[in-house]
Formats: C-alpha cells, sequence, structure tokens
C-alpha cells in the first residue's frame, strides 16, 4: 500500500497508473462494520478502489434483513440497504465467538493495512480483537472504531438510530411545523453523512501510518460528528451552551417573507429568503403592480407578520399556477435562491443527474441489473468505478482463507468446528 493522502480527492495527484481501477487500489482494509454508518464508510475505499474484506456474522450484516426489498422479496441477499452500502467488497463468514476464529483473525489482521470496525464498545476487546491486542501484533496497523458516543463517553453503552441520533446532536428540534412533533431529515441520512465523516479519519489514520509508521485507534464518535456537522448544528449548540438561546420552528408568518416550503401545481417547492432581494423577487414575479407600492421595499418588511400575510395572498395563486420546474427555472433566472422538492422518482428521471452520469448500472446474480446512485464525487485520473455488485453472504470465504494462507484441509477443519458459520 503506497498512498500518502489525508483525504480521497488528493489521491488524484498521488498516484498515476495504466487504467487504475481507483486511487485506493493497493489498500487492503478490513471491514467489521455493521448497519449503515460504518459499511457507507468502507464502501468509499472500496468504490475508490481498496480491497475491502468485509467479516460477517453467521446470519451476515444485520442490514441484510432491513428493506427495502427488491419485488417485495426478502432475504439475505435481497436487501436494497445492504446493496447500496456495500458494493465492490468481498464477503466471508466468520463466528468472531469461537476460538477458532482467532488463527483467521490474526492472519487477516497482518494483511491489512487498516481496521474498521463498528462493534458495540468493548466486544471486540472481551473476544481479543481490540486495540490493545491489534497494536501488540502489530505496531504499524491503524485501526477506526465508529460507536454511536464513543469509548469514553458517559453514554458509550448507549444504542443509537438515526433518529436518536438526528435528536441527540442534530438540528430536530428546529424543523417541522410549530404546533406538530419535530422531524429528522428522510431516512438514514445522518448515519450516511457519520459514514462520510469517518472515511475522513480513516484515511487520516492511514496517511499517518505510512509516512510516519504511527499506527492510531480512532475513537469515532457519531454524535461527535453531528454536533460538529453543518446544517447550523455547532452554532446552535454553542448557543445553548453559552446563552441558552434555542433555534425554536417559527410559526407561519413568522418565517419571513418566501422563506419555507410552498405548494406549486405538481407538488412543493422552498425558498430561502427570497424576499431579502426584492428587485430579484420582483423580477422572478413580473414586476406585478401590487409589488411596486413602497412598503414591500422597506427594510423589515420581510419579518413583517401583516405583510407577509399579505404577501402570501399573492403570491399562493402565481405558484399554484406552475409546475416546481418553471418556478424553479424562473427563480434560477432571476438568482433567487429557490429548490423543488422532487420525489424520488422523480429525482431518477431528472436529466440533471442523467446527463452528468450519476446513475450507475449493476448486475447482480439474485436481483438482476439494478440502477443506483454512482460516484459521489469526480476525479479524472483516478476514477470511481462500480466494479461489482454487494456480494453474496459468505461468497468470499474461501477466497480469503486460501489469500491467508490457509489450505484446503484446514478450512475444512474451520468449517466442521462451525466457525465459518455453517
Amino acid at each position: 500500500m503506497r498512498l500518502p493522502s489525508l483525504c480521497f480527492s488528493a489521491a488524484l495527484t498521488l498516484r498515476r497508473m495504466p487504467d487504475p481501477i481507483g486511487p485506493l487500489d493497493g489498500v487492503t482494509v478490513l471491514d467489521l462494520t455493521e448497519h449503515v454508518a460504518g459499511p457507507y464508510c468502507t464502501k468509499l475505499f472500496a468504490d475508490f478502489g481498496a480491497d475491502v474484506i468485509k467479516v460477517e456474522p453467521p446470519g451476515g450484516d444485520p442490514s441484510r434483513s432491513v428493506g427495502p426489498w427488491y419485488q417485495g422479496i426478502s432475504g439475505p441477499d435481497r436487501s436494497g440497504t445492504f446493496f447500496y452500502f456495500n458494493t465492490n467488497k468481498r464477503s466471508m463468514v466468520l463466528d468472531l465467538e469461537r476460538q477458532e476464529a482467532r488463527a483467521v483473525m490474526e492472519r487477516l489482521f497482518r494483511r491489512a493495512d487498516i481496521v474498521i470496525e463498528s462493534q458495540p464498545v468493548s466486544r471486540l476487546d472481551s473476544l481479543g480483537f481490540g486495540w490493545e491486542q491489534v497494536s501488540s501484533l502489530r505496531d504499524d496497523l491503524p485501526m477506526v472504531s465508529i460507536t454511536p458516543f464513543g469509548h469514553d463517553s458517559p453514554y458509550r453503552d448507549y444504542k443509537v438510530s438515526d433518529l436518536v441520533l438526528y435528536g441527540f446532536a442534530g438540528e430536530m428540534y428546529s424543523i417541522g411545523v410549530q404546533d406538530r412533533e419535530p422531524v429528522k431529515m428522510y431516512g438514514t441520512a445522518s448515519l450516511v453523512e457519520c459514514g462520510s465523516a469517518a472515511a475522513a479519519a480513516a484515511m487520516g489514520a492511514l496517511t499517518s501510518a505510512e509516512l510516519q509508521g504511527i499506527a492510531q485507534h480512532v475513537d469515532f464518535a457519531m454524535a461527535d460528528a453531528q454536533f460538529n456537522g453543518v446544517d447550523r448544528r455547532h452554532a446552535t449548540t454553542m448557543g445553548w451552551e453559552y446563552a441558552g438561546r434555542k433555534s425554536l420552528r417559527a410559526p407561519g408568518p413568522a418565517a419571513g417573507m418566501l422563506s419555507g416550503v410552498y405548494p406549486c401545481a405538481d407538488g412543493y417547492v422552498e425558498f430561502s429568503g427570497a424576499a431579502i432581494r426584492v428587485p430579484r423577487l420582483d423580477e422572478m414575479l413580473g414586476s406585478p403592480e401590487w409589488l411596486q407600492e413602497e412598503k414591500w421595499w422597506r427594510p423589515g418588511a420581510s419579518v413583517n407578520p401583516a405583510l407577509v400575510e399579505e404577501f402570501n395572498a399573492h403570491f399562493l395563486p402565481w405558484a399554484l399556477e406552475r409546475t416546481k420546474r418553471e418556478i424553479w427555472a424562473e427563480a434560477r433566472e432571476a438568482k433567487v435562491l429557490c429548490g423543488p422538492l422532487f420525489s424520488v422518482d422523480e429525482l431518477f428521471e431528472d436529466t440533471h443527474f442523467s446527463d452528468r452520469g450519476f446513475w450507475a448500472t449493476s448486475n447482480h446474480e439474485e436481483l438482476g441489473e439494478v440502477q443506483i446512485p454512482g460516484r459521489p464525487f469526480m476525479m479524472s485520473a483516478s476514477p470511481w468505478s462500480l466494479r461489482t455488485p454487494a456480494p453474496k453472504l459468505g461468497a468470499h470465504t474461501d477466497e480469503v482463507l486460501l489469500e491467508c494462507g490457509f489450505g484446503s484441509s484446514e478450512i475444512g477443519d474451520l468449517r466442521a468446528t462451525g466457525a465459518l458459520g455453517e
């Protein structure tokens, strides 16, 4: 492994080879992660060329039992969640609870360039595969531990979900209609964001190990990643810590003139502070006679509740006569900050994504041809590639064991003990 880089994008200038499979070609990742955050972290390594060996327990990563299900039929190799977060990886089954697993893990540790795990706090320690044991085996092998709150937190043993994480460390209390429940971002967005941040941390540990010969244990707390993330979190956290101030959900007109989500002919669009720049708003609306009155152009008009109500009475009929794309186009022309709220189907059909080649096609033994979101960013000289679909459970167990030096008879013995989950 030779990749002195602190981030994936830096690999563009550091690696030059004929027809590379990715900037992380030559890096071996031992993947002991499960569910979403950890697998997305290792997926980034795999999709950019690393050899990611995913060690799954008997029965597989729990995300194999989470939908959505292709054609409504469940199964360990039919989960849309598992399929997306585990592309380009190799799967082997190993029961870490069995004594026989120790010899296998030691050889895997010796082959790896980095270990990334998301097991419950202290589980690997109790099994003999924690940081102290790994560092005693190899003093140049970094390990990244992804946990909800970190190993030293008073919440270290608490479990977490995307909802709990966004409620605990996100911006959920300020999102939604004031007289209803607060809401979070869609799906598993917080967990995916944590996986992306963990990948950057892992690249730092990998680079340090290569350049300085120092192996680090990165204690990555997902809550910290959310607290320190964008989306106003760090600012509002400090506001509460030092001033006791909360960012509350604003009721109706208090949100400001043309700020928020509005209905249109075929759905909804969202504006952000559009009335702050009245000349642009005037251009977008076609300079209507009512908007020429001086009251709309005065400072502070955009947050005057009475004017906001009056403005909405004029604006909503205009919006309801137009589609979200029509409004979006007129807003862009006038340089008004606006965006359509697309459904998943509409996103898939949007020409912006298709023209840029964003969607990737994968052929899976059980699911057939499937299209999924592709590269997260572009690097012309060190490309991203979807080489193989998510692996079937244990598809590469024998292959990896042979690479680790186990003979066929030894593999048979391991299988007979149940260490390989069969």
